[in-house]
């Protein structure tokens, strides 16, 4: 069985006290979760401060993206390293906003996440394609390209997460619907197999993100390929980011 995972993307939001205060709150209205894992990811800023309140607990943290090398002249990165040494067990690579206003490409994905896993911190790898993509009837080309070029070389066994987020879906409050997520989670689920075979691709967790929300996750987890979700907005209030993790187990 795959466990589901809930991963909350704090993107550009909350100071360190913000961040503390919400750690806190979060750490003590999950409880000892065993049946889904739970993860946070803050801004740089916010993570050593996140680490020590939810540090001991069933919380998780990460980074929102790493660089490919250790270390170097690569003025505003963060190595995956240096977010192993804060003890993020997780980082999000490739996610659409960092494709759309920070040049990132497939190749510079397959990239962050060889340095990710190396540096032993799980990648959660996102893909997914724009409106006019979808619209072009283009999403399941976009889709596997990004996956065999962005996996390309990776280990079968490195324990990677991918995350589906349809960019047209992502902070518009639109979102796909189970069916449709359903159709491509499982389109990626397939292309995994062909890379690393049928045991590496049932095994594989695969994230929505898209608009999750208290109101829609339920629906989403109900599909045979959804193991959870990538949150954005909706992670950014404990109330709401809690409603998300507890989801009925079908």
């Amino acid at each position: 069985m795959r466990k589901p995972l809930m991963a909350g993307n704090w993107k550009m939001h909350k100071t360190v006290e913000e961040a503390r205060t919400f750690a806190r709150a979060l750490r003590a209205a999950v409880g000892a979760a065993t049946d889904r894992e739970v993860v946070v990811c803050p801004p740089f800023t916010a993570i050593f401060a996140v680490a020590q309140e939810l540090a001991g607990g069933p919380i998780a943290w990460g980074g929102q993206n790493a660089h490919w090398q250790t270390h170097g002249a690569f003025t505003g990165e963060i190595s995956a390293l240096m977010l192993k040494d804060l003890g993020c067990r997780y980082v999000i690579i490739g996610h659409s906003e960092r494709r759309q206003y920070f040049g990132e490409t497939d190749e510079t994905v397959r990239r962050r996440l060889q340095a990710s896993i190396a540096a032993g911190v799980i990648p959660i790898a996102c893909v997914g394609e724009t409106l006019a993509q979808r619209e072009a009837g283009q999403t399941f080309a976009v889709v596997e390209r990004q996956v065999k070029t962005g996996l390309q070389g990776l280990a079968p066994d490195a324990g990677i997460v991918i995350a589906y987020e349809p960019v047209w879906a992502i902070g518009t409050g639109k979102t796909a619907t189970p069916a449709q997520a359903q159709e491509v989670h499982a389109f990626i689920r397939e292309e995994f197999g062909k890379l690393y075979g049928g045991a590496a691709a049932a095994a594989v967790r695969i994230l929505y993100g898209g608009s999750v929300k208290p109101d829609n996750v339920g629906a989403l987890m109900a599909q045979n390929d959804i193991d959870g979700g990538l949150v954005g907005g909706a992670c950014l209030d404990v109330e709401s980011f809690l409603k998300i993790v507890r989801y009925p187990v079908p």
